[in-house]
């Protein structure tokens, strides 16, 4: 069982390395990378020139200071978090970003995080 998850792992960092060869962030244009977790997911705005993040926001840190998250299911809990960091992208003045989906596929939560963004306001 150990080598197929191993076998998997590197599948999966075969793919992203394969992704984020064709995509960078720029300060205008910054990349919008998610990671999805077991029972959290994160989003960042990354700016890969000046290697740094801009905005991250932590589906884990929204359920701590939220009582009605807590009741809701995956799926609706990344959609908040990309409601949430399209809010804070909007504050800075970035409207436009390019989307990492870090070789998972575009359904479920990844899907649910970039449709709560583009209802906010960011595009990509």
């Amino acid at each position: 069982m150990k080598l197929k998850s191993k076998i998997l792992a590197k599948k999966h960092e075969k793919l992203k390395r394969r992704i984020r060869k064709k995509i960078s962030g720029m300060p205008e244009r910054p990349r919008l990378m998610v990671y999805r977790g077991i029972k959290n997911i994160i989003a960042q705005l990354n700016d890969d020139i000046a290697n740094i993040t801009i905005i991250s926001v932590n589906s884990s840190t929204l359920l701590k200071n939220s009582q009605e998250l807590q009741k809701k299911t995956k799926c609706e809990v990344a959609k908040e978090v990309g409601k949430c960091i399209a809010e804070k992208a909007l504050e800075k003045n970035i409207k436009e970003v390019v989307f990492d989906r870090s070789g998972y596929k575009y359904h479920g939560r990844i899907k649910a995080l970039a449709d709560g963004a583009r209802e906010t306001g960011l595009k990509f």
